[in-house]
C-alpha cells in the first residue's frame, strides 16, 4: 500500500487520518498525451488476436484487418489515401527514413543533392538525416521560417529536400508550409513536414500543406508510445533505402512484423481525435486563454513567446524574467502540476531552447521558458489548479526577493 494511504500513529492515541494523495494536473501534452480509453481498449483487444498480419490463415487475416482498419483511420487524420500510410516506430524513425537523398526519386533519376531544414526543427530532423550537404533556414523573431531566405536558397544549384515543421513543439507556432512548398516545388524540390503536433489539434491534410510526405506520432494524440506513421501525399512516392530491412512488410518500406496492438491503439486514437476536431480546437483555445490570464495575473512581467504568429490552440510558452525554468518546473511539480521547459526529447535535461535562440530571444529570458500544453483530457479544473499553484509560487518568490534585498 502506498505511503500516502497508510495510517500514521503518534503513539499517544488513535491513528491519524490518512494523508490525501496529491491531485496531479498534467499540462505537457506536447510531450505525450495520456492514453485514450478507446486506444487502451483497442490495444487490449488486439493482444487477444493471435495471428501474424503476414500469415494467410484466418488468424493472420484477423490481425491484418486490425492493421488495415487502423491504417484507414490514420490516413483520415492525414487527409491521404490509406495506401500512402507506412507504420513505423514513431516520429524519429519516420524522419530518419524519409530524410535521405533518394526520397521521392524515381528509378534511374539523380538523387537529391541537398537538404534544407529550419533551425527550429525537432532533433530527430536536425540529426536524423542522411545528407552530406545541409542548409539551415533561419527563423524570424515571431518563430516562423524566413521565406525570403528560402526563396533565395531555391535559386542556388542542386535539387533540394525541405524539412519544415507544421507546428513547433515548443512554441506552438504554425509554419507557412504551403507557401514554402510552393517555392521548393517551383525549383524542382520536395517537402517533408513534421506534422506530429498538428494531428488532433487542427485540420490536417498532406495535400493542403503541399508536402510530399508528413510524419505522425501515436502517443501525441492519445495512442501508445512507440508507434507512428510516415504518410506520403500520393502512392508511388519512393522512400528511398529503408532503414529496417528484412521481409516485405509495409510494402517493403519497413521490415518487421507490425506491432498490431500499438497500431490498433493508434487507429482508435485517430478515430477519436477526428470526432470533433474544430470543436476541440476551440475548446483548447479557450482553456489556453485562461492559462495565459492566470500567468499574467500572478506574474504581470511575464513574456509570452510568438504571440504575433499563428499558433496551435493548445500551446502556451512564456518566461518570467529572473526566474529559471528548472526552479519553476520543480516548484510546480511539487505542487502537483506537470509542465515542460520545451522538448521532452533531451534525456530529461533542462537546457536553453534552440528554438528560442533561433528567434533571437535573449539567453537570460530563454533560460526561464516554460511550456504549457493541453489536450483531450484537459478541463477547467486543470486551469484552476495551475492558477492557484502558480500564484502561490510567484508570491513566495517575490517575498524571497524582497527579503534578500
Amino acid at each position: 500500500m502506498g505511503a500516502a494511504f497508510r495510517l500514521r500513529n503518534s503513539g499517544k492515541g488513535r491513528p491519524m487520518a490518512a494523508a490525501q494523495p496529491l491531485r496531479r494536473t498534467y499540462l505537457d501534452y506536447n510531450a505525450t498525451a495520456p492514453l485514450r480509453p478507446e486506444a487502451r481498449q483497442a490495444a487490449l483487444a488486439a493482444m487477444d488476436t493471435t495471428g501474424n498480419p503476414s500469415s494467410v490463415h484466418a488468424e493472420g487475416r484477423a490481425a491484418r484487418r486490425i492493421v488495415e482498419d487502423a491504417r484507414d483511420q490514420v490516413a483520415r487524420v492525414a487527409g491521404a489515401p490509406s495506401r500512402c500510410v507506412t507504420f513505423v516506430s514513431g516520429g524519429a524513425e519516420a524522419a530518419n527514413t524519409a530524410l535521405n537523398p533518394l526520397f521521392g526519386v524515381g528509378p534511374g533519376a539523380a538523387p537529391l543533392e541537398r537538404l534544407i531544414v529550419s533551425t527550429g526543427e525537432h532533433a530527430c530532423v536536425l540529426a536524423g538525416h542522411r545528407f552530406q550537404a545541409v542548409e539551415i533556414a533561419p527563423l524570424r523573431p515571431d518563430g516562423r521560417v524566413d521565406l525570403d531566405w528560402l526563396e533565395a536558397a531555391c535559386r542556388r544549384p542542386g535539387r533540394a529536400l525541405l524539412a519544415l515543421q507544421g507546428a513547433n513543439n515548443e512554441t506552438g507556432v504554425i509554419q507557412p508550409v504551403a507557401e514554402a512548398a510552393a517555392l521548393i516545388h517551383a525549383a524542382g524540390g520536395l517537402v517533408f513536414c513534421d506534422a506530429v503536433q498538428m494531428a488532433g489539434r487542427m485540420d490536417l491534410s498532406v495535400s493542403a500543406l503541399g508536402a510530399d510526405a508528413i510524419m505522425l506520432s501515436a502517443h501525441k494524440i492519445g495512442g501508445l508510445k512507440g508507434s507512428g506513421a510516415l504518410v506520403t501525399a500520393r502512392a508511388g512516392i519512393s522512400l528511398g533505402s529503408p532503414l529496417v530491412r528484412g521481409g516485405g512488410q509495409e510494402r517493403s518500406h519497413r521490415a518487421g512484423t507490425e506491432a498490431v496492438a500499438a497500431i490498433a491503439a493508434f487507429g482508435a486514437a485517430a478515430r477519436a481525435c477526428l470526432a470533433d476536431i474544430r470543436g476541440e480546437a476551440a475548446r483548447l483555445a479557450g482553456l489556453s486563454d485562461c492559462l495565459a490570464a492566470a500567468v499574467r495575473a500572478a506574474a504581470p512581467d511575464a513574456v509570452f513567446f510568438s504571440q504575433a504568429a499563428p499558433r496551435l490552440p493548445n500551446t502556451l510558452a512564456f518566461s518570467v524574467p529572473h526566474v529559471e525554468a528548472a526552479t519553476l518546473m520543480i516548484a510546480l511539480d511539487l505542487a502537483g502540476v506537470a509542465v515542460s521547459s520545451g522538448s521532452a526529447c533531451s534525456s530529461g535535461k533542462v537546457a536553453p531552447s534552440h528554438v528560442l535562440a533561433a528567434m533571437g530571444v535573449k539567453p537570460d529570458l530563454a533560460r526561464g521558458a516554460i511550456r504549457l500544453s493541453l489536450g483531450w483530457a484537459s478541463e477547467e479544473a486543470d486551469v484552476d489548479r495551475f492558477a492557484a499553484a502558480f500564484g502561490r509560487i510567484m508570491a513566495k518568490m517575490r517575498a524571497a526577493r524582497r527579503g534578500a534585498a
